[in-house]
């Protein structure tokens, strides 16, 4: 039987960093204010000339290389983004895997906003495990700052820019595989966090309506709430389905929205302060690429070694969320 086993990670962050004090000039908001509800103090911004597939492009090289993998059997690119290159085609996925010379690898974007990255994974090894394909690309993309209105305060100083990615190989080690993915949604919860877009649900009938509903909107409290629940939830029943204790983590990898929602979650979990991994200081949120981006810190911090298990957590628009219990398993 063919298992699926997360190989490498790598990310990118782009060069600007958009600081609160740069923030309290544009709205009405203080370093203070924005620290103590969210824990952000920074976010990096893209160049207006940069592309979410770029920034894809320079995580996914990174991944590939560092998977000890050559890049000609790579068979399938996915790309979590709720910032695509463009609005319905060609896929961003598309795009990296060509800026990439993978040839006629399957590539396609998936949309579930924060918890794209762990959508992504399952895909992965479901098509590894059915034995469809041997080695995919995952990547998560986003150039928030395209879809940001920086006049609402409630959203501006939240997002950032940045991508992650991770190459997801068959091997028939079992001791290498992932061990569970768990995701799930519940649409009723769609208004909390969305953007209406002009899509067929909401279409517009002046250009000014389009461009507005193209930023993110936001309930930041009901969001608060929801997210704390349901995070905690999933966790709690991926472990006990799989028998692991929490003392078992060595590195929980929740998706970096807020700070005190990450604090909440590890609390509830018993988890200390030595496993919760935290970044969302220096990126704010970075909706899909915000775990593989918090996991390649780790890594690049010599932190991450071949055998620890990671847990990755995650919850955003849709409602979206999910769960998987990830050990690293380098190609030795």
């Amino acid at each position: 039987m063919a298992y699926a086993a997360f190989r490498s990670i790598g990310a990118y962050v782009p060069e600007k960093i958009l600081t609160n004090d740069d923030l309290s000039h544009m709205v009405d908001t203080t370093d203070e204010w924005i620290t103590k509800r969210t824990g952000i103090k920074e976010r990096h911004i893209a160049a207006d000339n940069e592309r979410t597939s770029d920034m894809g492009v320079k995580a996914a090289a990174l991944a590939i290389e560092r998977s000890g993998i050559d890049a000609s059997k790579i068979d399938m690119v996915i790309c979590a983004t709720i910032s695509p290159d463009y609005f319905c085609m060609p896929s961003t996925a598309t795009i990296i895997s060509t800026k990439l010379g993978l040839g006629n690898a399957t590539a396609f974007d998936i949309s579930a906003a924060c918890t794209g990255f762990v959508y992504t994974l399952s895909i992965a090894k479901a098509f590894i495990e059915s034995g469809m394909k041997k080695n995919v690309l995952i990547v998560g993309a986003e150039k928030l700052s395209s879809i940001t209105d920086y006049t609402d305060r409630g959203t501006c100083i939240l997002f950032g820019d940045g991508a992650g990615a991770a190459v997801i190989s068959a091997t028939d080690n079992k001791d290498e595989a992932i061990i569970d993915v768990h995701t799930g949604a519940d649409g009723t919860y769609a208004d909390l966090l969305m953007t209406p877009n002009g899509g067929t649900g909401s279409p517009h009938d002046s250009l000014d309506q389009e461009a507005g509903a193209c930023f993110m909107q936001m309930k930041g409290n009901e969001t608060f709430k929801v997210a704390v629940r349901t995070l905690t939830k999933d966790v709690i029943e991926i472990l006990q389905e799989n028998e692991i204790e929490s003392s078992a983590i060595k590195h929980f990898i929740p998706h970096q929205a807020n700070y005190r929602i990450i604090k909440a979650v590890g609390d509830a979990l018993k988890m200390t302060k030595e496993q919760v991994v935290v970044t969302v200081a220096k990126y704010g949120n970075t909706s899909g690429a915000s775990i593989p981006m918090a996991m390649n810190d780790v890594y690049e911090a010599g932190e991450l070694k071949a055998g620890e298990l990671m847990l990755l957590d995650a919850f955003g628009g849709g409602l979206t969320w999910g769960s998987a219990l990830v050990p690293f398993s380098p190609v030795k």
